[in-house]
């Protein structure tokens, strides 16, 4: 069957299958507000009981055979909805995804919950978690420096999930740490509407340059807090990645004399580009949505390069790199792409 399936697709022309891939996303959706609902009554009922489970988290799973994390969300959704149905909707539109929604819910009472659902429509799962980090602040996470036996490290800049905020009278750390841990996933967590908890894997390089760090920066820094050296050493490589990449400089030189028929973009065009497009890829559909890629910028010569095209302001925009040779590819066939 799963053969057929595939067969089938593989028939369609590029706009049938954009229309079916489109087509079958809304029923997905639709199919996922339906079983939140079956879901909620069946809680409701505790009828995970009668099949042998503990719980509508352990039917989710051995029943439904979905992974813990799918399980967690259904069930915190579930729960949710019988308490605001409109969450429903938005599934089925696809306004919230279970993940969100599952977010979300801790934060929802009865007098908010039209609002904030609202202003968590189609947002990512990064600017929910700002949204509740607003609504619902966590204390500032202490650093820490504790070497484990591991030969990869994580710098965690966290406490447990479920530690309590630190009372007036406690007394803070003496000294700012950096804790290393076995490898993990990066991890950027909003504590409130702009503090942040930051972990991620480090190798003994990166430990000991922050160590240095720190010791240049104490007449600055006198505690070392991981946090402000950090955000020191971000501000200078974005400054060198800038002036490397898009030529930024606070004392830009008149680009006279450039020679425009050069496969050579000039300083300052593209600076001018770079500020134009916002610093995300200018590539707009035919629908008219825009790709919001931020990473993996090139500069693309919209009438390339090989057909004469010029390094001006208006023939240069910013592309993905996806798109630059998607477009490339476009323009001068598979075998040509690299012609921009």
């Amino acid at each position: 069957m799963s053969t057929d399936i595939l067969s089938r697709a593989a028939q369609l022309s590029d706009r049938e299958l954009l229309a079916k891939v489109e087509a079958l996303a809304r029923q997905e959706r639709e199919t996922i507000a339906t079983l939140i609902a079956h879901l909620a009554v069946l809680d409701e009922r505790r009828l995970y009981l009668s099949e042998g489970c503990s719980s509508l988290f352990t039917y989710c799973m051995q029943v439904l055979h979905v992974s813990e994390a799918a399980a967690y969300d259904r069930m915190e959704v579930a729960r949710a909805v019988r308490k605001y149905p409109l969450i429903l909707e938005m599934l089925a539109s696809g306004s919230l995804t279970l993940t969100t929604a599952r977010l979300l819910a801790p934060t929802l009472t009865p007098a908010n919950h039209p609002r904030l659902l609202e202003a968590a429509a189609r947002k990512s799962k990064r600017d929910v978690l700002k949204l509740v980090a607003r609504r619902r602040p966590l204390a500032d996470v202490p650093s820490a420096i504790r070497q484990l036996p591991s030969r990869t490290a994580s710098l965690v800049f966290h406490t447990a999930p479920n530690a309590e905020a630190p009372s007036e009278q406690t007394n803070p750390p003496e000294a700012p740490v950096l804790e290393i841990r076995p490898p993990a996933m990066p991890v950027v967590v909003p504590l409130s509407a702009k503090r942040f908890k930051i972990q991620f894997t480090a190798s003994e390089e990166t430990h000991d340059l922050l160590r240095r760090a720190q010791d240049l920066l104490r007449h600055q820094i006198p505690n070392g807090d991981v946090g402000e050296v950090m955000e020191k050493a971000l501000k200078v490589l974005i400054r060198a990645l800038a002036r490397e990449k898009v030529a930024a400089t606070d004392r830009p030189r008149d680009g006279r004399g450039s020679n425009l028929r050069s496969r050579h973009i000039p300083a300052e065009v593209r600076r001018k580009v770079w500020t134009r497009d916002g610093g995300r890829c200018a590539f707009v559909a035919h629908n008219g949505r825009r790709c919001t890629e931020r990473a993996f910028l090139e500069f693309h010569h919209v009438v390339p390069y090989a057909a004469d095209g010029k390094a001006t302001v208006e023939n240069i925009q910013l592309r993905c790199r996806a798109h630059n040779g998607y477009e490339a590819e476009l323009y001068f066939g598979s075998a040509g792409s690299g012609a921009t």
